[in-house]
């Protein structure tokens, strides 16, 4: 390992963490997922929307209409019992506890919202442009301009919270936008 860490390129693509966050939940939450929902959203569902029972599958839940909402999962990130029982998810878990930004020296540090461009970059570091071609934009990317309509009913305090608990993954992803929502 520190062979490769020493030698070998080394290329971390990060993400805005509020549109991360947004992406995490869309894919887990928004739509049936069983083990999702038993692992984390019957237990958000019993804590934040104070459902004292809620159904034992996703599927169950669905078809009653029981949904946890973006605010739901949002007061479980910022619930300080909530890492005391259980660390978070890797698809929400802060870029720097998964990735070690400050203990890997990494050669290139790439964003998802310029995806194609920095992948381009990257190919042409690696000498891989002739013969790599990645291929263009995800049609199901989660955008950044989304973010106003997914905080709305975020409180400017909460937003502020999950600021200071992401804080570090807005540096790698340098992206003015979220930083906006602190101030409206």
């Amino acid at each position: 390992m520190h062979h490769k860490v020493k030698n070998y390129t080394k290329f971390l693509l990060v993400r805005d963490p509020f549109v991360r966050l947004i992406s995490a939940f869309r894919n887990k939450f928004a739509k049936p997922n069983e083990y999702f929902y038993r692992t984390y959203g019957s237990t958000i569902l019993q804590r934040y929307a104070n459902i004292s029972n809620p159904p034992d599958s996703a599927q169950e839940a669905f078809a009653a209409g029981i949904r946890l909402s973006f605010t739901h999962f949002i007061q479980y990130l910022l619930d300080p019992q909530t890492e005391k029982e259980n660390p978070f998810n890797e698809h929400w878990q802060q870029m720097y506890r998964l990735c070690h930004p400050c203990q890997i020296d990494y050669d290139f540090v790439g964003k998802l919202e310029t995806l194609d461009e920095d992948i381009e970059h990257l190919l042409k570091i690696l000498g891989l442009e002739k013969y790599i071609h990645f291929p263009p934009g995800l049609k199901d990317r989660t955008s950044v301009d989304w973010e106003r309509d997914w905080f709305a009913n975020i409180s400017i305090a909460d937003r502020r919270k999950l600021y200071n608990l992401y804080k570090t993954g807005f540096s790698y992803s340098n992206n003015l936008n979220s930083e906006t929502l602190l101030d409206e």
